[in-house]
């Protein structure tokens, strides 16, 4: 399905959204990834969902990228003899080992991991950070803190511990066997939450072994002070603003989100900006202007895309959701402003042929009457190449890879579209203008530019541009091959 954006939306799915004909209507109305969040809903429903996404694809012969949100270790506290308890300012408080009940003056923190990494002076943050703790002493089986933020303490709420490293992977014994169901149902990408080092995408990629890309949240201070490394060996990142904004000062965050977007743009990788994006719509049919400003602040950056998280998954007004933010990011984008912002933020590169390929197929489209830059991709590379360009034309990524068209979903301005069998350049610019034509890009008195490589059907080999008409009979007096 065409969009008229070049940003993607990725919607989560929940109770609000399980069935057929909702599932249906927020990809009709400008969905281009489902997440399926692993913290809710047992393997049976998540596969559900699974079968009705690629019912819809086929039915609507639209590629869709589904990403599995993998929930991660988890740290809370224990349980309370009364349930809850008030804790007050300057009040002292422990957390230990000791799996009694709770009071007003302890608690369990079943996680020895973090008395292993505490010091003196380290923050314990509960609830979201509404309950903040500074660590007077510690040992290994306990903390003594004194309570800098008060407020209701009840059983069971997380835990986050933002200054320190915790010895902790990424990847729970629920986490490993949700990847590796997940992977045998066929979703695209998998979203790893709790990142704290590159460490731990390698585990990941490791048990995934080709059969998902892994995208890395960032929702942890350690993850972005290793974020270089992180992003090297990370298939696409998740700006996951919750957690980051629990974890450091509110403030800190905007600021850390447009350097991570730039910093995956230039490298061409997909980032998806998460988290409250429009929260007031999860009960209202509109959002705050607040919220408008910051889903087009996150696109005026030039982020691959934004995301719906209780907003779809769980709110009253899910397609308007989708909505408001397919209209949003249609008005960003026709702004005269967002062309200069994401030339002015272009890094040109020329490292390699395919680059060299990808930039000057920009510049003709931006030179001339072009009406699409259409790149044959096995792996997705070159038509992720051309995205990290943000051209002023659509782009058309032409693949015989279902798995490459859904993958690319994700990715910035992509139009997937799987094609037949294609081992000549000749066949490729006839393939392409074809395409072209059938989704409005261009009609038989334009002209696109073709790229692609020979020899055909291997990834990495990009290595010529054409600019072809759009004629639906082309005749060629010598062939490129």
């Amino acid at each position: 399905m065409r969009r008229l954006r070049n940003v993607k939306i990725v919607a989560t799915l929940g109770p609000a959204s399980d069935d057929y004909t909702m599932i249906r209507k927020l990809h009709e109305a400008g969905a281009d990834v489902f997440r399926l969040n692993m913290s809710h809903g047992s393997h049976e429903e998540i596969a559900e969902r699974h079968a009705i996404i690629r019912k819809i694809e086929a039915d609507l012969n639209s590629p869709i990228a589904i990403l599995a949100d993998l929930q991660g270790p988890k740290l809370r506290v224990g349980v309370f003899k009364n349930g809850e308890e008030e804790l007050e300012v300057g009040a002292k408080f422990r957390m230990d080992l000791d799996p009694a009940e709770g009071d007003v003056d302890r608690v369990q923190l079943p996680h020895p991991e973090i008395f292993q990494a505490l010091e003196a002076g380290s923050t314990l943050l509960v609830n979201d950070g509404k309950i903040r703790l500074n660590v007077e002493s510690c040992s290994k089986n306990h903390a003594d803190c004194v309570v800098v933020a008060g407020g209701t303490i009840s059983n069971r709420k997380g835990v986050n511990v933002p200054d320190v490293v915790l010895p902790l992977k990424a990847l729970s014994e629920k986490d490993r066997a949700d990847l590796e169901f997940v992977c045998q149902l066929g979703v695209d990408w998998l979203a790893l939450s709790f990142v704290q080092r590159p460490e731990d995408v390698y585990e990941a990629r490791a048990l995934a072994n080709g059969r998902a890309k892994v995208l890395s949240k960032i929702e942890k201070p350690a993850a972005v002070t290793a974020f270089d490394e992180i992003l090297k060996v990370s298939d696409g990142i998740m700006v996951a603003r919750g957690d980051l904004g629990v974890e450091l000062p509110v403030q800190n965050v905007p600021p850390i989100q447009k350097r991570l977007v730039r910093k995956c743009r230039a490298v061409a990788k997909p980032v998806i900006v998460a988290t409250q994006m429009m929260e007031s719509m999860i009960e209202s049919p509109m959002p705050t202007r607040a919220e408008v400003s910051d889903v087009a602040t996150a696109i005026y950056e030039g982020t691959d895309a934004v995301m719906l998280s209780a907003e779809s998954a769980a709110g009253d007004f899910p397609v308007e959701a989708v909505t408001t933010m397919n209209n949003v990011a249609e008005e960003v984008e026709a702004d005269p402003t967002y062309a200069e912002i994401m030339a002015a933020s272009r890094v040109v590169k020329r490292d390699s042929i395919a680059d060299g390929i990808t930039v000057a197929a920009r510049e003709i489209a931006e030179a001339t009457e072009i009406k699409a830059i259409c790149c044959f991709t096995q792996s997705g590379t070159t038509a992720s190449l051309a995205a990290r360009e943000r051209p002023g034309v659509p782009i058309i990524a032409l693949t015989q890879q279902i798995n490459t068209a859904r993958e690319l979903a994700l990715t910035w301005g992509t139009n997937c579209v799987v094609t037949q069998v294609v081992d000549r350049f000749k066949t490729a610019v006839v393939e392409a203008a074809k395409a072209a034509r059938e989704g409005g890009f261009a009609t038989a008195a334009d002209q696109i530019v073709v790229t692609a490589g020979v020899p055909f059907n291997q990834a990495g080999t990009t290595n010529i541009l054409r600019v072809a008409p759009c004629e639906e009979r082309l005749i060629f007096r010598t062939d490129p091959e």
